[in-house]
């Protein structure tokens, strides 16, 4: 990414790009490959930096307040490629990962070879420390997902998601000790076969598949 572009990017959209990037190390043409940018909090933390100079009576950067919305780093990852390609940005709470991926099953389902889903978030301002519902931590990582061929046909991991209602009460608090994102990352790393997540009224089941 040219360096304007990327000192423009939050610490949130540093770490969101680098692991976009890394996903098509070999990628410097634009590709018509869709590009999900999921994270629950987003780019909170610069609108938070503009309401209180608001409050203060100060002048507001114009460049900040541009990058204050959701889909800023899909911007800046369109704007660096010159991609014109689909470029989507989806906060959905803590099942944030289990929507983007839903969405990126549409995706191929509409006809698309594959879909690059990047996933970030960084601690929230303090402000918001009261309505915390787990143990907020900085991450990211991508994955480059296309439709399942079958078993055989590709070196990648295969998986599926399903859900049924739940009351996100009854969740276990084992559930919510790290972000979703986190937790999904883990049941890849650790390359678990199964993983339930109660999140958002519903119960999350992530299955591996040889």
């Amino acid at each position: 990414m040219p360096p304007m572009l990327r000192r423009r990017a939050s610490a949130t959209g540093k770490m969101a790009l680098e692991t976009a990037y890394a996903c098509l190390p070999e990628q410097a043409v634009p590709s018509d490959l869709p590009v999900i940018f999921a994270s629950r909090h987003g780019e909170c933390a610069r609108s938070v930096e503009l309401l209180q100079e608001l409050a203060q009576h100060a002048p507001l950067s114009p460049t900040s307040f541009s990058l204050s919305v959701h889909n800023a780093n899909g911007g800046l990852w369109s704007i660096a490629r010159g991609d014109r390609s689909n470029n989507i940005a989806i906060a959905a709470g803590p099942s944030t990962v289990e929507h983007a991926l839903i969405e990126a099953c549409g995706l191929l389902a509409d006809g698309a070879p594959q879909v690059l889903l990047v996933m970030a978030d960084h601690s929230p301002p303090e402000v918001f420390a009261a309505y915390a519902d787990c143990a907020e931590q900085s991450f990211a990582w991508a994955w480059l997902l296309q439709a399942d061929a079958g078993a055989g046909t590709g070196a990648g991991e295969r998986f599926s998601l399903s859900w049924t209602a739940e009351d996100s009460e009854s969740a276990p608090a084992a559930d919510i000790a790290a972000p979703g994102g986190l937790d999904i990352l883990r049941f890849f790393l650790r390359r678990d076969a199964e993983l339930d997540r109660v999140a958002s009224g519903r119960r999350w089941c992530w299955s591996r598949h040889a």
